[in-house]
């Protein structure tokens, strides 16, 4: 997992005796300290702040009466209040309960930005519900599995995606479906011509039968005056099963408690308050509210400031999504790497004006150094890059977002968050000391309950003394600040040495001629591992040479690719990552 004591420019640590298992008694110390709260920015505290919220539920009501006034969701265009999201979703709660829905009964979600996602949402929760976002995306085989693992009863589906689910309710226990059209909430000549053109123009939407499923506005109009029973929700309840994205066997249910997502909340809001002031702020979503990152911390913390939300259904199609901002003033933005980097690729995006923007956020994957430096450049505005994972709920680091210089270099994500301890571990087991690479461990009040039906998995995943494993490769320097040196399952070993795909891929990407890369290792009889780059041209006149004579300025003999493959996009996740493993399983000629 991390390179051999000599290759990092340690000492060996092998006939040192291990102090509370640690290198050395200066690290046990450092560490245990939480050293790193001494670089917080001012006015954040280096303790966990107290939960100010019983429930979920209690915090997100708050901000519905709080702000009920002001615009809280922007869905194809058309502006909701607070208070519409706060009557259209009692109204969802009175369906739920009309049916026969209750506290604790599973209800899924599977569908792309629109304001139907958080009036559904917050009115499953209502009614104290536990609730499991689907990726729209996923295959009969996925679905199947998900349904049948939460248990749910009930889906909210997007009628883009209702073939797949009749297809995939076999074996499952959903009884009950609602669904919906990108125009459905909007109403009006407006929503119909949306749900005209998705279905008959753009042709969107599949052939599919199920003839009991109840549209959502008739759920609405069904639930609406619907008097419905308070739930009694404890802290240690179960918020939300979050499945991971599966890219590695079956797909897992974390299991993220109140506490969990409230203090995570709490975290969030003690970091950011200084950052984002009193004034109204508006955030632009392009991630996934089906994503943890997005649903915890675009939807729920930004509704705590009472913020207003774009929601971009597809941030891929670039030309729409500049339309939708074209007259709009925003604050903030969240995305992936692979997103930042196809607005900086936009003319119109580069040239509109910035002067509102207070900070981005990059998250889900590795921040490269030429887009974090672009990015700059065009908007006057750092990328904060951060850490997290489904199974922390999600944040375990965030760079300071006010009152002193933020690094701004490729894998810095930043500090570990209030009331967050954060470790590395070496291959041998031992705690690593500052800058020695090590399996990133968290440990905090945000780490999940465990896998769903899976108590083994959830074993190997959080020992007994509540440090959960995060498969991330890190670093820790003297300030405190997280580095990410790459996934473990991802990393290459060549000839016994490690190479991190994340280096090499930093390192292409600052090559004028490309536009994306993904690096992976491929079988080889003789070294074990090779180098295999797979590129999409920026430049179609870039040659395999030219980048072989890139790499060779810039990396050690061992780390130089061995094949380059061409392709003209990459395969990647609804979320913008880049799905190595199928650069790896399916190579081409």
């Amino acid at each position: 997992m991390s390179a051999r004591p000599d290759e990092a420019g340690l000492e060996s640590t092998s006939a040192k005796k291990p102090f509370n298992g640690f290198v050395s008694q200066e690290a046990q110390e450092l560490f245990e300290s939480r050293y790193w709260t001494k670089s917080y920015p001012p006015g954040v505290s280096a303790d966990m702040p107290p939960l100010r919220n019983t429930s979920l539920l209690e915090l997100v009501n708050k901000s519905l009466k709080d702000f009920a006034d002001r615009p809280a969701f922007v869905s194809a265009g058309t502006e909701f209040t607070y208070r519409q999201v706060d009557e259209m979703s009692d109204q969802f709660a009175g369906y739920l309960h009309s049916i026969g829905i209750k506290q604790g009964d599973v209800v899924a979600i599977m569908m792309p930005n629109a304001v139907q996602f958080p009036v559904c949402f917050v009115g499953a929760m209502k009614l104290g519900c536990t609730l499991t976002n689907v990726n729209p995306l996923y295959t009969v085989r996925e679905l199947n599995h998900q349904l049948k693992d939460s248990a749910a009863t009930t889906i909210v589906v997007f009628e883009n995606f209702a073939k797949t689910l009749q297809e995939a309710l076999e074996g499952t226990q959903v009884k009950n479906i609602v669904i919906t059209q990108l125009g459905d909430l909007i109403g009006g000549f407006k929503g119909m011509l949306i749900n005209f053109v998705m279905r008959k123009v753009k042709k969107m939407v599949p052939a599919y039968n199920l003839p009991a499923a109840t549209p959502v506005k008739a759920a609405l109009a069904k639930g609406k005056g619907v008097a419905y029973p308070k739930p009694n929700i404890k802290l240690d309840d179960v918020a939300l099963l979050q499945y991971t994205g599966g890219t590695t066997g079956v797909s897992k249910g974390a299991m993220l408690t109140q506490r969990n997502l409230l203090s995570n909340m709490e975290q969030g809001l003690a970091w950011m308050s200084e950052a984002i002031g009193k004034e109204p702020i508006c955030v632009v979503t392009m991630l996934p509210l089906y994503h943890i990152y997005a649903l915890a911390v675009n939807c729920m913390l930004f509704m705590t400031f009472g913020a207003r939300n774009i929601l971009i259904a597809n941030p891929r199609d670039v030309g729409t999504v500049m339309k939708m901002l074209r007259n709009e003033k925003f604050h903030v933005v969240t995305a992936v790497n692979t997103l930042f980097n196809a607005f900086l690729n936009n003319e119109e995006f580069c040239n509109r004006d910035f002067s509102d923007m207070k900070f981005a956020m990059s998250g889900g994957m590795a921040l490269q150094q030429p887009i974090a430096e672009r990015w700059f450049k065009v908007t006057g505005c750092a990328i904060s890059e951060g850490f997290g994972m489904t199974e922390t709920s999600p944040v375990v680091s965030v760079p300071p977002l006010h009152g002193m210089e933020r690094p701004a270099f490729r894998g810095n994500v930043g500090l570990p968050i209030v009331g967050t301890e954060v470790r590395l571990r070496r291959d041998d087991g031992l705690w690593a000391g500052l800058d020695e690479p090590g399996e990133i461990c968290v440990r905090g009040p945000q780490v999940m309950l465990g896998y769903l039906n899976r108590p083994e998995e959830t074993a190997k995943t959080i020992d007994s003394e509540g440090w959960l494993a995060t498969g991330d490769i890190g670093t820790m320097d003297k300030d405190g600040y997280l580095k990410i040196v790459d996934r473990k399952k991802d990393m290459i070993i060549v000839s016994g040495f490690n190479v991190f795909p994340n280096e090499i891929e930093d390192v292409v990407a600052q090559h004028p001629g490309v536009l994306e890369c993904g690096v992976v290792g491929v079988p080889d009889p003789v070294t074990g591992e090779k180098v295999k780059l797979v590129v999409v041209k920026k430049d179609p006149a870039i040659t395999k040479e030219d980048l072989i004579a890139h790499c060779r300025q810039n990396l050690t003999g061992y780390k130089i690719p061995s094949f380059v493959e061409f392709r003209s996009d990459l395969p990647k996740t609804p979320v913008g990552k880049i799905l190595r493993r199928e650069l790896r399983d399916k190579p081409k000629a």
